[in-house]
């Protein structure tokens, strides 16, 4: 019954363009997950045994796990009292009813089904499973569904909210979700939740975007970071291209257990079989190969040795072995400081006349009305939102009320004069030291009497400055560190004193004082440090030697994991020698002048 809904499926949407694979397992990738899912607990299979599927489909992923089991010339062959469970929950309503019909005809629990969303509603809170097995959705949206996961940042889902250490070690509660264009990691998450503190195992296909997307902090890495960090991923199987009936790219099984062996205790492998495969008679959609049985069985022999295999023919397989920290890294933000150089001129302060984020409509007004504008810049409303819509500036609401608001077009005004002001008394020379340029002006604004608030202080000063390489670096303040203050610092950062600098704290000629300079947004920069190497020695290597200036900030450092496939299996391949192109070329010479004879003599 599923085949045949399945095909149908599958017939339909490759028709319409649209993704089957949401529907439709193949069935030999379902034969490698039950086998290396099951092959490890054959020795101790539970008598009753619990199999759940958050995005069952028609069912097929779990009746053949059950007959995978109840196999009687299979190699794990349950005994005849071991009772089956079958649990899942499929989004789709004509699929859900299919899968419920075929539940009820093999004798399964119909009630263990359920109809709606997995990420949306935990159907299943409370409950745990000894095995979980799941092709998810992959590429697909989840943003209608936001609401029920998070409000605002705040994850509100138990389900997808975890507990992660920074740098310190100090734990505190991490967001779980990924972006919500794609949710297929929030179905693994799911399927964590609800392992079984006496051990659980978990076989999940995924494409690729899982195994990298979203740097160091975002969830997907927090994701990756929480199953890796507490030893769940045991093994990664790369699946060859064009498996699935819909989509050639490439897939991977995801196997996961809360109660690993002891050799595989802190390790993570990965089996590269995307080469292993034999082609079909006749393409079904973009399926134009399959796994022979032949084929899974090496597969799983490979993860069942756990050992480093070589692939040493074309079409072998390939298996590394990693620690848990391998796939780790720190991004280290390293900064700059920022260098100004500063001059008064009319073009410049000019611009203080206008609001950044209005300033084309402002400009346009008062180039067209003057100082009227100012006066009552709501008698030129019709005119000021005419102009923006035909120049499609699409402007909020509020943007379109703040154009015509007497306050913000004063406070422009109000600028400009005091900018023009201090331009008559400090002249237009140009200044390549911010520090001294900035303390002119506020001594200047003292002695005149002027009161501006600070952030109309810094809008004059970001208006006259402009950054220059060869200008001095702008200080952003001193700091004095001695006695504890000191040797808490030294602790935090975990350096000695004459490496402080490093860390963007520079001695000056006092006795425990500090200088600390602006940074330059523009010229920040990351770097991904392995977990296992230091930061420090890192930084000394790469970075200092290029950038001299430059130092760490420490307290930004953030966490991330990834596994990239291409680079742990990528093999060079040497370029042929010089002579052999040579021969080739003089061997192709020799055949082109005996065609071009052959055609004369033929005339």
């Amino acid at each position: 019954m599923g085949y045949v809904f399945e095909e149908l499926i599958r017939k339909f949407n490759e028709e319409n363009n649209e993704e089957a694979g949401e529907h439709f397992t193949p069935r030999e990738v379902i034969d490698l997950m039950t086998h290396i899912i099951f092959e490890p607990l054959k020795e101790e299979l539970p008598n009753i045994i619990r199999i759940y599927d958050p995005a069952c489909g028609s069912g097929g992923i779990l009746t053949e796990a059950q007959n995978f089991i109840r196999d009687e010339e299979g190699s794990i062959r349950a005994a005849a009292d071991t009772d089956i469970y079958l649990y899942g929950k499929e989004i789709n309503d004509e699929t859900y009813a299919i899968c419920k019909s075929d539940m009820m005809i093999k004798g399964n629990n119909p009630e263990h089904i359920r109809n709606g969303s997995t990420l949306s509603t935990d159907e299943f809170a409370g409950e745990t499973f000894d095995v979980m097995l799941s092709n998810p959705p992959y590429g697909k949206s989840w943003a209608n569904e936001v609401k029920n996961i998070k409000d605002g940042k705040e994850v509100i889902d138990p389900r997808f909210s975890i507990r992660l250490k920074d740098l310190w070690g100090v734990e505190s509660e991490a967001d779980a979700t990924p972006r919500t264009s794609d949710g297929q990691l929030l179905f693994l998450m799911e399927m964590v939740s609800k392992m079984r503190p006496q051990g659980s195992r978990i076989a999940s296909v995924h494409n690729g975007s899982s195994l990298f997307t979203g740097d160091a902090g975002s969830g997907e890495s927090n994701i990756r970071r929480h199953i890796i960090e507490n030893d769940m991923l045991e093994c990664i199987v790369q699946l060859p291209n064009n498996i699935f009936y819909n989509t050639g790219i490439t897939t991977y099984i995801w196997v996961l257990s809360n109660r690993k062996s002891a050799e595989r205790a802190g390790k993570v492998q990965l089996i590269d079989a995307s080469r292993l495969y034999r082609k079909l008679r006749k393409n079904l959609g973009n399926k134009n190969c399959e796994l022979a049985p032949e084929h899974i069985r090496e597969i799983l022999d490979t993860y069942l040795q756990l050992k480093a295999v070589d692939r040493t023919s074309s079409d072998g397989v390939a298996s590394l072995l990693f620690d848990n920290s391998d796939f780790g890294y720190k991004k280290v933000t390293i900064e700059r400081p920022k260098r100004l150089c500063a001059q008064f001129t009319e073009e410049r302060i000019a611009e203080l006349r206008f609001d950044r984020s209005l300033r084309q409509p402002m400009q346009w007004a008062w180039e067209t009305f003057g100082e009227q504008v100012y006066t009552d810049p709501a008698k030129y409303e019709k005119q000021l939102l005419d102009w923006a819509e035909r120049h499609d500036l699409d402007l909020t609401t509020k943007q379109e009320r703040q154009l015509t608001s007497p306050e913000l077009w004063e406070r422009g005004r109000r600028l400009y004069t005091q900018a023009r002001q201090l331009m008559e008394w400090m002249g237009t020379d140009t200044y390549t030291d911010f520090n001294l340029f900035a303390d002119t002006v506020s001594r200047l604004f003292k002695e005149k009497g002027i009161k501006l608030a600070a952030a109309e202080k810094n809008a004059i000063l970001h208006a006259v400055s402009w950054y220059d390489a060869e200008a001095a670096p702008v200080v952003k303040g001193k700091v004095k560190l001695s006695g504890g203050k000191l040797a808490q610092l030294l602790e935090h950062l975990d350096c000695s004193e004459e490496q402080l600098p490093d860390y963007g704290y520079y001695p000056t000629e006092r006795a425990g004082e500090y200088l600390q300079y602006e940074t330059e947004s523009d010229l920040r920069d990351y770097e991904n440090v392995p977990l296992k190497e230091d930061i420090y020695t890192y930084f000394r290597r790469e970075v200092k030697p290029h950038v001299s200036e430059a130092w760490i900030n420490l307290d930004a450092t953030k966490i991330g994991y990834e596994i990239s496939f291409n680079k742990y299996f990528y093999r060079h391949k040497p370029l042929r020698s010089l002579e052999e192109v040579a021969a080739d070329i003089r061997r192709l010479d020799a055949e082109s002048e005996g065609l071009i004879r052959e055609i004369l003599d033929m005339q």
